[in-house]
């Protein structure tokens, strides 16, 4: 599935880019208490950022590991998760959460992680975990 979505690129930008709408509409909804904190809230905030990073890294990537393609993706993911919480600031009823900001990076950076393993892995045709 992997090698199918890095020759059909252009289907993991679709997914990143609906991704990203999905995001903006969830942060402009307004939550009574603020959209809640918790465990909950992180979950939510590592796993759809890990999504985001991962199919962006898809797309740009492609399956040949570039270092400098790489940390792009990472650099995108990220000012993308931090323009959210600012956009979040904007929106009554929300704020702006600096731990939101380190609970999306840490996502993005996981997946970052396991892109890069897998291409690794299945590049060098050994187990690497």
């Amino acid at each position: 599935m992997l090698r199918w979505l890095e020759k059909k690129s252009e289907i993991a930008r679709v997914i990143t880019l609906v991704i990203a709408i999905f995001i903006f509409y969830m942060s402009s909804r307004t939550f009574e208490g603020g959209g809640g904190k918790g465990v909950l809230s992180y979950v939510y905030h590592f796993t759809i950022f890990f999504i985001l990073a991962f199919f962006l890294l898809i797309a740009l990537i492609k399956g040949k590991l570039r270092k400098e393609i790489f940390f792009i993706g990472i650099i995108i993911a990220i000012l993308y998760g931090i323009s959210d919480e600012i956009h979040q600031y904007f929106v009554p009823g929300r704020y702006m959460d600096v731990k939101d900001i380190l609970m999306n990076s840490i996502g993005i950076m996981f997946a970052g992680i396991l892109y890069s393993l897998l291409l690794f892995r299945r590049n060098n045709n050994e187990f690497i975990l």
